[in-house]
């Protein structure tokens, strides 16, 4: 394998003409955590990134931050930290899960991947956090859009279209990122024993309610996944607010059960493990494929009943029942055709899962004709060659 390493966006371009003028396709890596999503790449070349690291520029009081596309998060995340603020849309860490622990998460690989957590429901996607960035595009031309402020007009939104492009249309240099206070406690209100019906009632009554919850999940096996269901509704903002608010939301939430309340420090362990798929992330489960599906949440209990009829399935769901996290036991074509058929409308994406599996599979749910042609248009402009991450969404983009 031929893997290269360069210094600047000079030398970056340089290297992705030599590509283009060999037609041979270059893998792009930042920290490595990520390169077992989407579909597995064939290509003998590797392009690192690492080089294009570091925070060049925050200002807390601008609630605005900008740094080298592969900089660590958790470097990212210990600078907010220090001035009490944060990463709003909530990154996962998905290492455990994907078996990539000694890879490093990167800012822009979150963003390529528009991985969000619970907060979601509350703050947006990571897309909605995206202000401005630099990069390479496959013609091999440096090239910035955006900039510092939310409200920029320079031209078309090209921060919305890299989110969840997965590397396929520009390798990426600099990015920069709105950044928003961290709140000054969070509670969350926890039901015992609810079906899954019952806890989409619950946390419906608690997302249209006036307590502006910023987490809404639903764990079928509790805790420790051999527990009663546990459904969980976190409150977060200053201290009085969010006092008043979960312990009024509590109340209100009397005719689904007893409720407990849980304070600060088991609130942060609780939504990280969520944010990162703990529950379907234990080791002694790794064999098992693992699918996140987007759905309407009104639809989510009808799916999983039929879900459960055909496939030895373990499952958590997160944004209010608008997100549900799958572990499925082996079966043939890792559960797609009945995981899609019983979708209807929605998004079905295989995240774990061999290779083999992930290359015979579509990985990404399928586009209808209108939007995949709209998609080759997109990539043409960007990357006409087909030079960067090839295939990894999509057969031949």
């Amino acid at each position: 394998m031929t893997v290269f390493r360069p210094k600047d966006e000079q030398e970056l371009a340089a290297i992705v003409q030599h590509a283009l003028e060999r037609e041979e396709p270059l893998e792009l890596v930042g920290g490595g955590s990520k390169r077992g999503l989407g579909r597995p790449l064939q290509t003998p070349h590797r392009l690192e990134l690492a080089a294009f690291s570091g925070i060049r520029l925050y200002e807390p009081e601008e609630l605005v931050l900008t740094a080298g596309a592969a900089t660590p998060l958790g470097e990212i995340e210990a600078a907010l930290d220090r001035a009490n603020q944060m990463l709003a849309f909530e990154p996962g860490d998905w290492r455990e899960l994907l078996g990539t622990t000694d890879a490093t998460p990167t800012l822009a690989g979150v963003l390529a991947c528009n991985l969000s957590g619970s907060r979601r429901i509350r703050q947006g996607a990571a897309r909605d956090h995206f202000l401005g960035l630099k990069g390479v595009n496959g013609r091999g031309e440096a090239f910035k859009a955006g900039g510092r402020v939310v409200k920029n007009v320079t031209g078309y939104d090209l921060c919305k279209l890299m989110a969840g492009s997965y590397g396929t249309l520009a390798a990426l240099t600099e990015v920069t990122v709105k950044v928003l206070p961290r709140p000054e406690a969070t509670r969350t209100v926890v039901l015992h024993g609810l079906d899954d019906a019952t806890a989409l009632a619950a946390m419906t009554q608690t997302l249209n309610s006036a307590h502006e919850p910023s987490g809404a999940a639903h764990l079928p096996q509790g805790f420790s996944g051999k527990d009663k269901p546990a459904t969980m509704l976190r409150i977060e903002g200053p201290v009085p607010s969010v006092e008043a608010r979960a312990a009024s939301l509590k109340r209100e939430l009397g005719g689904f059960g007893a409720a407990d309340l849980l304070g600060d420090e088991p609130c942060r362990t609780l939504w990280q493990s969520l944010r990162d798929a703990g529950p379907l992330a234990a080791p002694q489960d790794r064999a098992r494929i693992i699918w996140r599906v987007s759905i309407a949440p009104s639809a989510t209990p009808g799916f999983l009943v039929a879900l459960r009829r055909a496939l030895d399935l373990r499952y958590f769901l997160d944004w209010g029942g608008g997100l549900v996290w799958l572990s499925v036991a082996d079966a043939e074509d890792g559960g797609a055709r009945a995981i899609r058929g019983a979708l209807g409308s929605g998004h079905a994406t295989l995240i774990r899962a061999s290779d083999a599996l992930r290359a015979s599979v579509p990985v990404f749910q399928p586009q209808p004709a209108a939007v995949a042609a709209l998609s080759e248009r997109v990539k043409d402009s960007f990357d006409p060659k087909r030079i960067l991450n090839r295939g990894r969404m999509y057969r031949g983009l």
